[in-house]
């Protein structure tokens, strides 16, 4: 416990896992913790819900990587493809589009690399004390992760991203036919040829984490108050709480951890983020008893497969819109032909279809600082599709920006003035 933070109070805007877990963090600094949302920390309702569940130490590839200038126009062209833009949001996503393209140049890819392995390679380190604390420590697998491709030299084509990864320290391994069938037998053979990550993590759900951790929090006293926050309040120029459809929630601090729907609250505490939706889509399938123990990443067809609690979860796509617009349900049915080739003849029945807004910026990495023109604001948003991996890290962060004491990462590579 920090003694400056003894009787001050904290309002984080968002219970998604970025939220959930910077309360517990606060809380564990004595602060008196304020959680603003309007629906329940893990419900369907939250981003962090739908997520694919890894927890990859190793993670450091961004989405933008050299050579996808020349991808993107063929995947928004393919009905099937992975990526998907309404004509209509065309205006409002060709900013950010533009920035995540000058965002794959190599000299720019390696610098994001090392922000995300800053971030990412905590994660298991974080998480573990938290979920045993919060009595869910099932909710961790150390059962590695899949790369897998169907063209035997795939692995050949992501010889960059191999490279990165063991530069950063990430231990690597190459499989072929035979080895792919001894570590992953429920998949289709067509896939022949994989790179696998023995040190990599998975959570089998997702929302229960969100949901453990929220119920630890108010365990340590932190409120839960299910209001949609409006903006933030400023009196005679510093921020004194938050606006909220039932009134105002004074606080000393607040954070903002409201993931896709961040941006107009940092541009009241002076911070202009390229920040947009990419909205996700996942199917669950809980009749396909595949026997797939370790999430599989489908290299070419841009989409990962996860054994969940509740069966099995096939997610992946990204759609650039506007998170008013409605489902398209379309992005999920293309998931579920996905699921027919990697596992012929397992049962499909009952699909299930979720969508929810990935808060994503133009370099995959998030923004955390405490705001330049005001301090006792705490920017934590944009982890994009890694917001479960960040989570636990990003709390930790949080925590230690309130306090004021020295983060144990470059916290540079975070900083809003890198746009």
């Amino acid at each position: 416990m920090t003694p400056g933070s003894r009787g001050q109070k904290v309002a984080v805007i968002g219970a998604g896992i970025i939220g959930v877990c910077a309360a517990n963090a606060l809380a564990d600094e004595g602060y008196r913790v304020e959680v603003i949302d309007p629906v329940l920390p893990g419900s369907p309702e939250q981003c962090s819900y739908g997520n694919a569940g890894g927890l990859s130490p190793g993670s450091c590839i961004p989405n933008a990587m050299p050579g996808i200038a020349r991808q993107v126009p063929g995947m928004l062209l393919d009905p099937e493809g992975p990526i998907g833009l309404r004509l209509l949001d065309l205006p409002h996503a060709l900013p950010w589009l533009l920035r995540f393209l000058w965002n794959s140049r190599l000299s720019r890819v390696r610098r994001i690399a090392d922000g995300m392995i800053a971030l990412n390679r905590l994660t298991l380190e974080c998480y573990e004390p938290l979920l045993r604390e919060a009595g869910c420590a099932d909710l961790i697998l150390h059962r590695g992760q899949l790369f897998a491709y169907e063209n035997p030299k795939g692995p050949e084509g992501s010889a960059l991203s191999i490279a990165l990864r063991r530069e950063r320290g990430v231990k690597v391994e190459i499989l072929n036919a035979a080895q792919m069938r001894d570590l992953e037998p429920a998949i289709n053979p067509d896939y022949c040829a994989g790179v696998f990550l023995p040190e990599q993590g998975q959570c089998p759900n997702p929302g229960r984490l969100v949901e453990a951790i929220a119920r630890l929090a108010a365990r340590k006293g932190v409120l839960f108050t299910r209001q949609r926050a409006k903006a933030l309040v400023l009196d005679q120029g510093r921020v004194t709480g938050v606006a909220t459809e039932a009134g105002v929630a004074l606080a000393d601090k607040v954070v903002v951890a409201a993931g896709a729907f961040s941006g107009p609250f940092a541009r009241q505490a002076g911070v202009r983020v390229p920040l947009i939706s990419e909205r996700g889509y996942h199917i669950m399938l809980p009749h396909a008893k595949t026997g797939l123990r370790v999430n599989v990443n489908a290299a070419e067809r841009k989409f990962v497969a996860a054994p969940m609690e509740g069966g099995l979860r096939l997610s992946g796509t990204v759609e650039f819109a506007r998170p008013s617009a409605p489902p398209n349900w379309r992005r999920a049915e293309i998931l579920l032909s996905q699921a027919r080739h990697m596992f012929p003849g397992a049962d499909l029945r009952g699909m299930t279809p979720w969508m929810g807004n990935r808060p994503g910026t133009p370099d995959s990495i998030p923004v955390i600082e405490c705001a330049p023109r005001h301090d006792n604001v705490i920017l934590a948003f944009g982890h994009g599709h890694q917001g479960l991996m960040g989570g636990s890290v990003t709390g930790r962060l949080v925590a230690d920006l309130a306090t004021g004491r020295p983060c144990p990462i470059d916290m540079t590579h975070f900083r809003s003035d890198r746009f």
